[in-house]
């Protein structure tokens, strides 16, 4: 089963390859990695979403990610959450 975990404080440079190549390093089989952007100037928000085939490689990711230094900024891994209703 697979499991889909929220990624914090990614650096604005980050895109959806170079974060699937974060985790594809680490050894982690990805299903789908997406860099959240700013729809009005196409910018990074800096944080995305990665869905791990595994939940054992997603405990991993979590573990060794939360927390890394990536471009000078540490980053957030953590399980998603589901969004709530804004109430829009």
């Amino acid at each position: 089963m697979s499991k889909k975990l929220y990624v914090g404080n990614l650096p604005f440079t980050m895109d959806d390859e170079g974060l699937k190549t974060l985790f594809t390093n680490g050894g982690w089989d990805t299903d789908e990695v997406v860099v959240i952007s700013d729809r009005d100037t196409g910018r990074s928000r800096g944080f995305g979403f990665v869905t791990l085939v595994n939940d054992d490689d997603a405990s991993e990711a979590i573990a060794q990610l939360n927390e890394s230094d990536i471009d000078g900024r540490s980053i957030v891994v953590n399980e998603a959450r589901e969004r709530q209703d804004r109430g829009r």
